[in-house]
């Protein structure tokens, strides 16, 4: 879909993505075929499965892969602390050993705004939890470049360890590659030692071209994960979008040896689905991209679901949603 830069490195870097220079050759040669992407995101559902206790691990995994999420106007104090209690006990522990599961599980992290971040990362001390913080004027970021800086500084100071920021889509609808490497390196610079997910708002970029191009200025701009969706658009997380994107990933790492992560956000609410991006994940980019150092998942209602299938799995039968601890 994309050809990579010619100078190939064979070292896999473990440590933090780099900030590298903007190169505009791999941007300017992508190639996309929409439908030969749409045919391949039709067979992913379809033409792998998982069954019994095969299933039941992959969700697992899957569990462990949420971004547990609260982006709602009427968040407060008592949201997030239910939230972060649901973080550090996704699955019940009774259920956990009926499974034969010996150790606890975790979510990937918990995300909120900024105005969250300290009741979050009190509800989370000591459980190695991250707390990811939505920044730069999310979802739409309209607003100044000074207010964006801030705004990120501030989230690290109050504790967050990961910031999704969201790119300015103005810059890639009109092919201002410059402008956009220069605004999200600003980004990654303002966030030091916390992780960056860039969300690229794939529902309003217009092209799958689109999309591949920003993914990879992007990721040379230093993001430590690529992000489908702010959760806010019309469109959010879709399996076509995620091939390009995971290309874009797989064609990156095997141009320079950093290997970036990656995250569909919006939509995903069923086990069922959570299992096509695992899928996806395992075959475009190996069993290492499928854990939560590489891979999240961002949703809110998507963990009692699987806990439900779980259920079944264990017992037969599904709970009712009323004995079910809801985010």
């Amino acid at each position: 879909m994309t050809k990579t830069p010619s100078t190939k490195i064979e070292t896999s870097h473990s440590g933090r993505v780099p900030i590298l220079p903007l190169d505009l050759a791999p941007v300017d040669d992508v190639k996309v075929n929409r439908s030969a992407v749409e045919r391949r995101a039709a067979t992913i559902p379809t033409r792998r499965t998982v069954k019994k206790e095969y299933q039941a691990a992959w969700l697992l995994q899957a569990a462990q892969t949420i971004d547990l999420t609260t982006l709602s106007g009427d968040d407060t104090p008592g949201t997030v602390k239910r939230l972060c209690a649901k973080a550090r006990q996704p699955i019940r522990p009774q259920l956990l050993r009926d499974l034969g599961v010996e150790k606890p599980i975790t979510t990937g992290a918990v995300c909120v705004y900024h105005g969250m971040v300290e009741t979050a990362v009190e509800a989370l001390h000591g459980s190695g939890i991250p707390v990811a913080a939505v920044s730069t004027g999310f979802p739409a970021g309209l607003v100044s470049f000074k207010q964006k800086i801030a705004e990120i500084e501030d989230s690290v100071k109050a504790g967050a360890s990961e910031i999704d920021i969201v790119i300015p889509r103005q810059h890639v609808l009109t092919q201002n590659w410059r402008a956009l490497y220069d605004e999200v390196r600003a980004f990654r610079e303002a966030c030091g030692d916390a992780h960056m997910k860039s969300i690229l708002a794939t529902g309003e970029l217009g092209t799958l071209k689109n999309v591949m191009r920003a993914s990879i200025v992007c990721m040379q701009a230093g993001s430590d994960f690529i992000k489908t969706s702010t959760g806010k658009e019309p469109t959010n997380a879709t399996l076509p979008v995620s091939i390009v994107m995971v290309r874009a990933i797989r064609a990156y790492y095997e141009a320079t040896g950093y290997k970036v992560g990656f995250k569909p956000a919006g939509g995903i609410r069923t086990a069922k689905q959570s299992l096509d991006w695992l899928i996806l994940m395992k075959e475009e980019l190996g069993e290492e991209w499928m854990r939560p150092n590489l891979f999240r998942i961002g949703a809110s209602a998507l963990l009692n679901d699987i806990e439900r299938q779980l259920e079944h799995f264990a017992y037969g039968r599904y709970a009712s949603m009323q004995y079910q601890a809801l985010g």
